[in-house]
């Protein structure tokens, strides 16, 4: 029997990301499979927990793709890889910046070229743009997209706002008296694993042509409507946005701080006072939107090439 391999691309800060890559990973490794783990490793490092001046800096350069500098990835030990798998997350409706710069490397482009990849997103709620992102740049290096899962937090959307703060801020994740906890619940992080038995089955079959339908049967992606409303209209603002401030200065320039705090004070009033408002106006117009929801839904959650 083969013996296949499986090369695991990571960028992780909290750990969130490795632990559903693992997840995912564990049918592979009861049945024998190699799993060479990969991290994708900035040269300078991102701060966990962030402070807020250095989670608004990178707010531009993750919404336009400007891309980091990163470390150099050993790729000889996985040049015979049967599978790529990559884990990462979302940032400002986009890649994270190392991700970026990770699909951005000519070493990356080249190796991904002919291979069949998989792509594990973890989240608060908004993967769509990120998913979209992240599928034209495995298209644009030749390789083949061949499934994507995305997990999330299943809070309410304003709710987690305020959990995913005091996480990524703070390194409070647990639940309180008036608060769930943050990040992924243990349930659906522990049912990752049915995508990994679902992968490996089509990797031994030597048949990804069903990957995706086979792992939307069993829940790997979640497609909202009001969400993805929210996604859509913000990532068109948000780049203006993005151009506007990074015009200013490039990344940590003292040029665009003020304008950084003045996007913050934007993005909070909109989520807490616009946003209301716009689901109102979604629900009122929703008759007019299931044709081109239902369009988006095949295109985000089933569609591979």
């Amino acid at each position: 029997m083969k013996k296949y391999r499986i090369a695991l691309f990571y960028y992780t800060q909290t750990g969130q990301a490795l632990a559903v890559a693992d997840r995912i990973c564990k049918p592979f490794v009861q049945a024998g499979y190699d799993i060479v783990r990969k991290e994708i490793v900035p040269e300078e490092p991102y701060p966990f927990p962030w402070s807020a001046a250095d989670f608004f800096q990178v707010f531009p350069e993750s919404r336009l793709g400007v891309p980091c500098g990163l470390k150099p990835i050993d790729l000889s030990d996985v040049e015979d890889a049967d599978l790529v798998l990559i884990a990462g997350q979302s940032w400002y409706l986009s890649c994270s910046v190392p991700l970026h710069a990770f699909f951005q490397s000519d070493d990356i482009r080249n190796y991904l070229k002919g291979r069949p990849v998989v792509v594990a997103l973890g989240c608060r709620n908004m993967w769509a743009m990120a998913q979209r992102r992240m599928r034209e740049y495995i298209r644009q290096a030749g390789g083949r997209y061949a499934g994507f899962i995305s997990l999330q937090d299943r809070a309410a959307n304003l709710v987690s706002v305020i959990t995913v703060v005091r996480w990524l801020f703070y390194n409070k994740k647990a639940a309180t008296r008036l608060l769930p906890a943050a990040g992924i619940s243990p349930g659906d992080m522990e049912h990752a694993e049915v995508f990994g038995h679902i992968i490996r089955d089509a990797l031994e079959r030597g048949d990804f042509a069903g990957l995706q339908a086979a792992l939307m049967r069993e829940r790997a992606v979640t497609f909202l409507p009001t969400v993805w409303f929210i996604e859509k209209n913000g990532y068109r603002l948000w780049g203006q946005w993005a151009k506007f401030i990074i015009a200013k200065g490039s990344y940590r320039d003292a040029g665009r701080t003020p304008y950084l705090r003045l996007f913050c004070v934007y993005l909070f009033f909109v989520l807490y006072v616009v946003s209301p408002v716009g689901m109102i106006f979604f629900f009122l117009t929703w008759p007019f939107r299931r044709a081109s929801l239902r369009k988006a839904r095949q295109e985000l959650c089933y569609e591979l090439d």
